[in-house]
């Protein structure tokens, strides 16, 4: 037992196993333990097209293997818009990963040394024959084996430990920061939660996790960077928006760089002239979609950006004339 006048919770998680029929039947990798391996698999299978697995099949492709992802869903990171999703599949097909989506009753078995992956019900479906297998369906808390119950602190059916606007949990003087509280799953927000609670505690500065506004990059190359809401998310709040987009081969820099695949999408209300949201996939579209959210912080319009002036030649300097 641990006792203390404060308690600081961060246990992190770790990757979800995924209940498949087989699954004990074969050897699988995760995101970590993929980072040990000593030689190219000849033929990845990832299973899971969300940002982990995306990550992963670029890399791999790059250092050699064939790849295969595939994905329950119809299309990849079924979070994000469908012209990002497409985009980011055409850039990655470009490079030889292979794709099965909308797969259903996922197997596994074995087939000598290889790993055999079903993707469609019945026993005569079509299968996926890999070297390697790569299990990307998600995260979970490491929150199983702390006896948070003990404490009275309580959790939701996931896992994660259950906190208010300011990360307190539902014990008096502990809180809970990073991975294990569902409030995010990187390590941005982690950091985030940190200023929250010291902000809190020690400046009398009563931050809550509801200022920030969502952002998170996927780092493949070229890389997406995403701020704020989607436009299916603003189309479904029924708000009077204005969308802008813009390809990557209007940008200077990108051809210049020869790197023209992707775009640039921006939503604002059309009332409040606010930044909604934005994604940009595209070069240093990781690092340009900060000049967004910086603006959306500041809950300054977006004409703030439109009307002013950026240096030549960069990516950030057509972000005016997208919002223009």
């Amino acid at each position: 037992m641990l006792s203390a006048a404060r308690v600081f919770i961060n246990v992190g998680g770790r990757a979800a196993v995924p209940d498949i029929a087989g699954l004990n039947d074969v050897p699988y990798l995760d995101n970590a333990s993929i980072m040990e391996l000593t030689e190219v698999p000849e033929h990845l299978v990832i299973v899971g097209g969300s940002y982990i697995g995306i990550e992963f099949a670029q890399m791999m492709r790059r250092f050699g293997a064939k790849v295969t992802v595939v994905e329950r869903a119809t299309k990849l990171l079924p979070r994000e818009d469908d012209d990002v999703s497409d985009g980011i599949r055409a850039i990655l097909e470009a490079e030889g990963v292979e794709f099965q989506l909308g797969t259903e009753c996922l197997s596994l078995s074995r087939q000598g040394k290889l790993v055999v992956v079903g993707t469609v019900c019945g026993t005569a479906s079509p299968a996926v024959v890999g070297s390697h297998l790569l299990l990307a369906i998600g995260r979970r808390p490491n929150t199983d084996d702390l006896g948070l119950e003990a404490a009275g602190i309580h959790l939701d059916e996931r896992g994660y430990i259950m906190v208010d606007e300011q990360l307190r949990t539902s014990t008096e003087g502990v809180w809970a920061m990073g991975d294990c509280n569902g409030r995010g799953a990187f390590t941005h927000t982690a950091w985030n939660d940190y200023e929250i609670v010291a902000a809190n505690l020690f400046d009398n500065d009563p931050r809550r996790v509801s200022d920030r506004i969502p952002c998170y990059a996927l780092f493949i190359d070229p890389p997406l960077g995403r701020v704020g809401m989607t436009e299916q998310e603003v189309r479904a709040s029924g708000r009077s928006a204005l969308i802008a987009r813009m390809p990557m081969q209007r940008v200077g820099r990108a051809r210049e760089a020869g790197e023209t695949q992707g775009f640039m999408k921006a939503l604002v209300d059309a009332d409040t002239k606010r930044l909604l949201g934005a994604a940009i996939l595209g070069l240093n579209g990781d690092e340009v979609v900060h000049s967004l959210l910086d603006i959306m912080a500041a809950d300054q319009p977006y004409t703030a950006i439109s009307r002013s002036m950026h240096i030549h030649p960069t990516v950030t300097e057509l972000v005016p004339t997208l919002l223009q």
